[in-house]
This record gives C-alpha cells, structure tokens and sequence, in this order.
C-alpha cells in the first residue's frame, strides 16, 4: 500500500509518460536509479553489518591492529565504482543520442508543425500549415508526432511538458528544435522551466492530444473567432502580463515567426 501510494504522486510526472519520448527518458532514469541503488544499498547494508559485528559483545569478531592491505578488497572497492561508472556512461551516451531533440520520431505520419515563442509571461503557439495562433493552450492530434521549433522574444526559457519529455531552452535570436508525441488523448500540463521574472508561477498551459477529427474542429473554430496576429497585434502581445488566459488568433501574418 506505501508503494501504491508512492506511485500515486507520481501521475502527471515524469514517471508517468505519456509519449515515445517520456517513456525513453522513464527507462534511463529507472535503469540510473537501479545501477546506483546496486552500489548505495550493499553499501549501507555493509556498514549496519559492520557495527554489529564488531560490536564490543561479540567475541567472536577478530581484532587485526596490524592489518593493512587485502587485494580481494582492494579489487572489490574498486571494480563496483569503475563498473558503475561505465554502466551509466553506456545508458547516458546510447540515451543521449537516441533522444536527441532535433531527431524526429520514427512514424508514417507527417508531423505537425508548431512554432513556440516564449514571452513576458505566456506561450505562442503558432500552427503555420493552418495559419492559426494560440496563447496558453496547444492542441495536437494524439498519436501523430509533432515538431516544434522554440524561440524565446524575451529572457531565455525553458519549455517543458513533464509526461511527453524533452525539456528545452528557448533563447531569444535563435531556434531551437523539439520532437515529441502524445500516444493517447489527454490533457498534459506543460510549464515554464526556468525562472523569467515576475509571472513564472502563472507560465503554464494545457496540452490537449485530441482525436484527429477533434483537432480539424479546433482550427475551424481557431479560423472563426479571435483576430488576426500581424506585426502590430504581436507588438501589444509582447507586453509584459501576468495570468494570461487562453485565447485564439484566427490568422498569422506569413513569417512572422521569422
């Protein structure tokens, strides 16, 4: 029951992924955490046997005031540290590049490109095959990978959506790439990851993986409502605010992510 109720926080997390990406990165963390607890555990375990054994009642524990060197032990205290260390080196590396962010996923669907810009304190997402915008709120069809290309118009960022992995800076004048997939529908609470200023805690927004046909429903309502992101309109986003609630553009002016 402790370890079902340990588990239980962790929904919504990291160990709880919900695409290819967060899954992979679960795997590296739990095969990290179970090469370590390999040496942390007999360690602790050792150092409890120890004190009891030579605790001052037990006679039959030897007392070697002369002894010094032993090979066995010499051999043993430093193979388990080298092998640690190389084990989690062939985890770190082969994980490293297999998750590469600008490497895309393997699926024969086409990806869905959004383009994200971090401002003064809310998200852009901007949907340039469907020339349609949204602030705070990403909607992408579950099972189709999307690509994302990151900037940042203010301080540097980080966006990060716990349970689809794959935390990544955004910095302003440059671009960065991000790969990643929601496997079933869902709403996912993606966040900032480094402190930007006054309206970091409010940073957040929802990614809702929807049904295919759920997603051509929200662009045609995106393509109906909300006006239309040009230059000027951007100029008057990028001001600073707080708790900013989610909203729609139902056009972007071409390039202007660029």
């Amino acid at each position: 029951m402790l370890l079902a109720a340990l588990l239980a926080g962790c929904q919504g997390g990291v160990l709880d992924p919900q695409g290819p990406v967060g899954a992979a990165q679960r795997t590296i963390l739990l095969n990290s955490v179970a090469i370590m607890l390999a040496i942390v555990v007999p360690t602790i375990v050792a150092t409890l046997g120890f004190a009891w054994w030579f605790r001052e009642t037990n006679t039959r524990a030897r007392y070697l005031p002369e002894w010094a060197y032993s090979g066995r032990i010499e051999l043993v205290v430093w193979s388990i540290p080298i092998l640690v260390i190389l084990f989690l080196s062939g985890i770190i590396w082969i994980g490293s590049h297999d998750l590469d962010p600008m490497k895309p996923l393997d699926s024969q669907q086409k990806p869905l490109e959004v383009q994200v810009v971090s401002l003064d304190w809310k998200w852009l997402f901007i949907y340039p095959e469907q020339n349609v915008a949204s602030i705070n709120q990403l909607v992408v069809p579950a099972g189709r990978p999307v690509h994302f290309s990151l900037t940042s118009a203010s301080v540097m960022n980080a966006f990060f959506v716990p349970q689809l992995g794959g935390m990544i800076y955004t910095m302003n004048g440059m671009t960065t790439q991000l790969h990643l997939q929601a496997d079933q529908p869902g709403e996912f609470y993606g966040r900032s990851a480094h402190f930007s200023g006054d309206g970091f805690p409010g940073m957040q927004f929802v990614l809702h993986a929807v049904a295919a046909d759920a997603f051509d429903a929200f662009i045609n309502s995106a393509r109906n409502q909300g006006q239309t992101l040009d230059k000027a309109s951007y100029q008057e986003l990028a001001r600073q605010s707080l708790d900013v609630p989610p909203s729609t553009y139902r056009s972007v002016e071409p390039d202007l992510f660029h």
